[in-house]
């Protein structure tokens, strides 16, 4: 698979869990639709009934079900799919494709939670992927208070927010710094105010990047 340039455009939402990018993400694509624009609203790990398979492999369970390496190749096979069967059909349509969570996630999720493995995350997905978003918003939220939201769903897919504080304030660090590292496509967005704010600074954002 080559990274041709298509007309539709792929926008992904990243952040640390409970920043509200599922919420923002579903606010975006139904706000784009009533203003006529044809997208496809979809998340990460998933996506694809094969995608959706491997994500439960990966959110449920012990921290320590898998190693970072593992988790690795199960995410990037998950993207691989998602991608050939969701992502890549619908841009070429020339939709408006929204993802919660993408490659991003993986370079802070995989590539830092437990060793240093971005130059890996790098490699392979440079091997296997060779798609970035056109744009990423990220969701910049305070860590304890993200955590204090993940763990109050309450849902069986919990596996990265037991791993704790320690590893939520990390990922924060490193996606800011991914946002520097990418400051031509990345959008950074107060994630600690009011839905309804957060909602109306991502739609002028967005507004700014489509046709």
């Amino acid at each position: 698979m080559t990274a041709q340039r298509s007309t539709g455009r792929f926008i992904t939402f990243e952040g640390i869990d409970g920043s509200g990018k599922s919420t923002q993400a579903r606010r975006l694509a139904d706000a784009l639709r009533g203003g006529s624009h044809d997208v496809v609203l979809t998340r990460e790990p998933g996506g694809s009934p094969g995608a959706d398979e491997i994500r439960r492999l990966v959110l449920e369970g012990d921290p320590d079900r898998w190693s970072a390496e593992t988790e690795l190749l199960l995410f990037t096979a998950a993207r691989r799919d998602h991608l050939e069967r969701l992502i890549e059909p619908a841009l070429a349509a020339g939709r408006i494709v929204i993802c919660d969570r993408f490659a991003d996630s993986t370079r802070m999720y995989q590539g830092l939670s437990r060793g240093n493995l971005r130059a890996k995350v790098d490699a392979l997905h440079e091997l296997m992927i060779r798609r970035e978003p056109d744009l990423t918003i990220l969701l910049d939220m305070d860590p304890a208070t993200g955590l204090d939201r993940a763990k109050g769903r309450q849902g069986s897919e919990e596996r990265f927010e037991d791993f704790g504080l320690d590893l939520q304030e990390r990922m924060r660090a490193g996606f800011l710094a991914l946002a520097e590292e990418h400051s031509d496509r990345f959008r950074v967005i107060d994630g600690n105010r009011d839905a309804d704010t957060v909602a109306a600074d991502v739609l002028t954002a967005v507004g700014s990047a489509l046709p």
